[in-house]
């Protein structure tokens, strides 16, 4: 063989070859490893890659010759996790929430007002004032918000509050003036103005009465649209999270996620959810399905929202609500335009996510979910049941049944306790939150925090999946511990689980050789510490498709 072809040869080699073969692998050592593998928990002490992809696990501590001739790293003892996954948040809301007023916690209306104009004295230049997190039932009054209160010390400029389950908006006078609403203007379906006894409105809007005002405040140029996306992304990476379920996404969003994953600007997966609120809904479902090559950003499924939420009675419940009688709640659509939409959605080879909170919307998605099932056959499309929060004894080993998965948040249940009771009675409560029940039932559970609802992160989750308490550690043994998941159950509804709710679970969700290598560092080890401090556990570093996007600064 002559020099000449030989030197050819080795430059074909060079050029067919994937430049990752070349590149020198990455090792962390010395770290205290767990993943869910085939169900079970596998405990390791390296993990290597190369580019995106695992190479492989190391059941015993690498030898010093292979950490010297790898790009090796030391974990210094800390705990090494899959990357966790989020099954339902809202990654704008969550943007829009970093960059407006945070009301979650306050304590009272005057002490949301004045959380309002601490962040007004700082972001004076804007046009609309918004914010979000407020709860009245955390509230001595228990009583809805009113425009007066904000009226005082905002007249001219519009003010506009979400409550923390997103179910409800609270308004000053120049909002409502500018969006119409006036003792005239009637509540709309699935929706309500709520008013005084004269018939005035007092500023709180319920569920689809939310548009009204929606339809008046300025959209977010696309440029805007993405800095509020990466802003909210780094945010997310920050806790651990290195792939998010967007549960329910306009077709602007989907351009804007479309154009970041183009030019590389995602630090963290996205497997976004179409919303049937957005006019265009329909013609973007028969684009088909969107995935990019390196799995950073998806589209293949369809969110809608069947009923409202408990803590603003907006859940639909068969019977009334033990606290106000008379009153069983909202559907957002009949029956038949409910089934409509879950119908277009399944004729269109999508994954069907609906939000289902009350017993009665459960049920009736369920009926929906098995008609369209049959119809369709697409029993395999994995379609969810978003919350399932309150389910009726009967429906559960539905689930199962009908192959729906059952999307759910654990702090959920630790921020509703001191509510749901008054809400539903204990009767109904045995269907209320059942984690445990469902899993021995065969249900896989997805777990997330429904951000910016609950807080992002995912040690939160962890800490209420496992011990039923709040970060206080109430109540004592645990609400409704029966119900309860075990440490194993928790990660895997974090991870692997939420990984297979998004048909990804073949590419990510565990640590094993061919998977993407998506994994964080955590200061503690969930599995050995007391699980009452699982939620303070810190994330030190996070990795999404090989890249270090997130370091903790010390």
């Amino acid at each position: 063989m002559t020099t000449m072809v030989k030197k050819l040869l080795l430059l074909l080699l060079f050029i067919t070859v994937p430049s990752t073969v070349w590149a020198q692998s990455t090792l962390i050592y010395n770290v205290k490893g767990y993943t869910i593998n085939d169900g079970k928990l596998v405990q390791f002490k390296a993990l290597q890659f190369n580019g995106d992809t695992i190479e492989r696990l190391y059941q015993e501590q690498p030898s010093s010759s292979t950490v010297a001739k790898l790009n090796a790293i030391d974990g210094k003892g800390s705990s090494l996790l899959p990357g966790l996954i989020d099954a339902h948040g809202h990654v704008l809301s969550y943007g829009k929430s970093l960059l407006s007023v945070n009301l979650m916690g306050s304590k009272s209306e005057q002490e949301a007002v004045k959380r309002v104009r601490k962040f007004v004295e700082d972001n004076s230049s804007q046009s609309w004032i918004r914010g979000r997190g407020w709860n009245q039932v955390l509230w001595p009054s228990k009583s809805y918000p009113s425009a007066s209160t904000l009226d005082k010390y905002f007249p001219d400029t519009p003010v506009a509050l979400g409550r923390v389950d997103g179910h409800a908006i609270w308004l000053n006078s120049k909002a409502m003036a500018l969006a119409g609403i006036t003792k005239a203007t009637k509540s709309p379906a699935g929706g309500e103005i709520i008013k005084d006894k004269h018939g005035m409105p007092t500023g709180v809007l319920i569920d689809n009465a939310m548009d009204l005002v929606y339809q008046v405040i300025p959209e977010l140029s696309t440029k805007e649209l993405q800095q509020v996306l990466v802003t909210s992304m780094n945010s997310l990476a920050s806790y651990g999270l290195t792939s998010v379920h967007d549960a329910g996404v306009s077709v602007a969003n989907i351009n804007a996620y479309k154009e970041l994953a183009a030019n590389n600007a995602m630090p963290i997966r996205v497997n976004a959810m179409l919303s049937v609120v957005d006019p265009q809904w329909l013609k973007e479902l028969a684009q088909g399905h969107i995935a990019t090559d390196d799995g950073i950003f998806k589209v293949d499924s369809v969110k809608i929202s069947s009923d409202g939420a408990l803590g603003s009675r907006g859940a639909a419940l068969f019977s009334d609500y033990s606290d106000l009688h008379g009153h069983t709640g909202l559907m957002l659509y009949s029956e038949d335009e409910l089934y409509t939409l879950i119908d277009a959605a399944m004729k269109g080879d999508f994954q069907v996510n609906t939000h289902a909170i009350g017993d009665k919307a459960n049920h009736v998605v369920l009926n929906h979910y098995q008609t369209a099932m049959k119809k369709y056959q697409s029993k395999e499309r994995r379609h969810r049941i978003e919350h399932a929060q309150v389910i009726a004894i009967k429906d559960i080993p539905r689930f199962h049944q009908l192959n729906v998965i059952p999307s759910m948040q654990a702090t959920h249940a630790t921020s509703d306790m001191n509510m749901a009771e008054d809400r539903l009675g204990k009767a109904r409560l045995k269907g209320a939150y059942a984690w445990n029940t469902l899993l021995k039932g065969g249900n896989i559970i997805a777990n997330g925090s429904d951000f910016p609802v609950e807080h992002p992160n995912p040690f939160y989750g962890l800490h209420a999946a496992i011990t039923r308490q709040d970060k206080d550690n109430q109540p004592l043994n645990g609400w409704i511990i029966e119900e309860s998941m075990t440490p194993v159950q928790a990660l895997k509804s974090f991870t692997i689980d939420a990984a297979f709710a998004g048909h990804q679970e073949n590419i990510i969700g565990s640590l094993e050789a061919g998977k993407k290598a998506d994994f964080i560092l955590v200061d503690k080890d969930m599995f050995t510490q007391p699980a009452a401090n699982i939620w303070q556990n810190k994330v030190l570093a996070t990795w999404v498709n090989g890249k270090q996007v997130f370091k903790r600064q010390h």
